[in-house]
């Protein structure tokens, strides 16, 4: 599974003619000190200033970090609009200076509380337009009314993701001798590995951010790859800006109509409230490759996830399809041994009991390791290998057949399958089927799951049940995706026992839910669920009810 990463903001994938530039480059690049002149040069005529006016910067966080250190300090506090961009306050820390912090939890821009705290002792007012992590902006009057409310001040205006903003203020803030612009060829350039950042402002800021940091910041190689994009990337970088614009509507109006509260963002993400659901639809994603960015611990964030635009139509048709899956499913799907069915004084016994008849000692513990092993979806192999490691040899049709003589039981015996006993109410899966369609998916025969769902008064609950003569057994998907056809499916959750359930359930692109079966080993199985890919462990499969929208 190729792992979609949208929790870093990332930009476009690199055209591979810029990649093969490398190979071309004089080797003197490596040989000498790099030289950033014609980069500066380049930048300058973009934005209409003198080069003098530009330096470049290892990313844009080292231009940041070079101008807290050159501007604020223990008696000289920096004013920082939260949330936004965590290095923001770290840079604070490191160069001493205290907060000054203005709370933006809204769209709007929090203008009139910055002015009502604003005075003579403030070094730098951080203003990050389009935000990071909320994907708000500031106004360009925003800017010139703090500019002329803290002459003294140093306006510090980030614009990491200005080119995806519906407007570009930043040349109308440089007219302002108080005003310095942080951009970076990080995100909408797609050169976030080189780190190559900016600053603007005015020649006696700029010669104040050079003197603050080393003089050779840039690998030579890096210069030169954003040399090349600066002067042949323009389109590719429009074409990416625009479906990133598509993408960003469709993927908020996806996520409002499912119920969460998700902000208007002029970035290359959207940041949406999941409630107390976040965990679980980060987990959710995680399981099917798609990493998203948290904020635990972070206030008015704990429950936010932060969703990266991918810029590509396969992808965002992959990001939609996962997160609707995981925030509205269709169906349930439920393995029936230990997640249904208590299958401890019955099948396990059945394996423990055959063990012994070949002479070889098993425990409920060994059967329990077997299964978090994988690969252990039929209890016929599961018998046979045990026996196999206790040293003796014997064919699997001679277990299959001391195995369902004990477990069927024979003329006048009721086998140990009469012990089995339901695990979960029927009537809290009577509320499940109520709201969504219900399948069983599980390793047993035909006839022996019929006889249990009948026995314990299921049957009707179930629209599919989906046995070993179906399809191969887990952790093949395909017995997962044989179910989602008879129910006429396609968004479903999967509950299982065994890391084998949870690998089927990825691989058929359903959310994976692990739940411990009775008197399994708890922290054991739970790593080993968590391991293979749940999204969650759950107490009691009738816990699948708060998960549900």
């Amino acid at each position: 599974m190729t792992v979609l990463r949208l929790n870093s903001n990332e930009g476009p994938r690199a055209p591979h003619a810029l990649l093969a530039e490398l190979a071309s480059l004089d080797p003197e690049l490596l040989r000498r000190y790099p030289d950033a002149r014609a980069v500066e040069t380049a930048l300058a005529a973009r934005l209409g200033v003198s080069p003098d006016r530009v330096v470049v910067t290892a990313g844009a966080d080292e231009a940041l970090d070079r101008i807290y250190r050159a501007y604020a300090g223990p008696n000289r506090p920096v004013l920082l609009p939260q949330p936004t961009f965590d290095m923001l306050e770290r840079f604070a820390a490191l160069a001493g200076a205290p907060l000054v912090r203005v709370p933006w939890l809204t769209d709007a821009f929090p203008l009139e509380e910055i002015l009502a705290v604003l005075d003579s002792r403030i070094a730098i007012v951080v203003i990050v337009s389009p935000n990071n992590p909320t994907g708000g902006v500031a106004s360009r009057d925003d800017v010139r009314r703090i500019a002329a409310a803290a002459p003294r001040s140093l306006v510090l205006l980030d614009q990491a993701y200005v080119e995806y903003a519906d407007e570009d203020m930043g040349p109308a803030a440089l007219d302002l001798a108080n005003v310095v612009v942080v951009r970076t060829m990080s995100k909408a350039w797609g050169l976030a590995g080189c780190r190559v950042g900016y600053a603007v402002g005015s020649s006696e800021v700029i010669a104040a951010i050079r003197a603050a940091g080393a003089p050779y910041p840039v690998a030579g190689p890096s210069l030169a790859l954003a040399l090349s994009q600066l002067q042949d990337g323009e389109p590719a970088l429009r074409a990416h800006v625009t479906q990133v614009r598509a993408e960003r509507n469709n993927l908020r109006q996806l996520l409002c109509t499912r119920g969460v509260d998700a902000r208007a963002s002029q970035a290359n993400f959207v940041l949406g409230d999941f409630g107390r659901r976040a965990a679980f639809v980060r987990a959710g994603l995680d399981a099917q490759g798609i990493l998203v960015r948290d904020f635990p611990g972070r206030p008015g964030l704990e429950s936010s996830l932060r969703i990266t635009l991918p810029g590509d139509p396969v992808d965002f048709g992959r990001l939609t399809s996962v997160l609707d899956t995981v925030l509205a499913p269709e169906a349930i799907v439920f393995d029936l041994d230990g997640v249904l069915a208590d299958v401890r004084d019955s099948q396990r016994a059945a394996m423990i009991a055959t063990a012994a008849c070949f002479g070889v000692t098993v425990t409920m513990e060994d059967i329990e390791r077997a299964l978090r092993s994988g690969d252990a979806a039929n209890d016929w192999i599961v018998t046979q290998r045990l026996i196999a490691a206790g040293g003796v040899e014997v064919n699997l049709k001679a277990v299959t057949s001391q195995y369902q003589s004990l477990y069927l039981g024979t003329t006048g015996s009721p086998g140990l399958r009469a012990r089995e006993r339901a695990i979960v109410p029927r009537l809290a899966l009577e509320r499940l089927a109520a709201r969504l369609s219900l399948a069983v998916v599980t390793g047993r025969p035909r006839d022996e799951a019929r006889w249990f769902l009948d026995r314990a008064g299921l049957s009707g609950l179930f629209r599919a049940v989906i046995c070993m003569e179906d399809a191969p057994r887990k952790p093949d998907p395909a017995p997962v995706r044989l179910a989602l056809a008879r129910l006429g499916v396609r968004r479903a959750w999967m509950v299982g026992n065994t890391p084998d359930d949870i690998r089927a359930a990825a691989g058929a692109s359903v959310v994976p839910l692990g739940v411990v079966a009775p008197g399994d080993d708890l922290d054991a199985t739970t790593a080993a669920l968590r391991d293979a890919g749940a999204a969650a462990v759950l107490d009691h499969v009738v816990d699948l009810e708060e998960l549900l929208p």
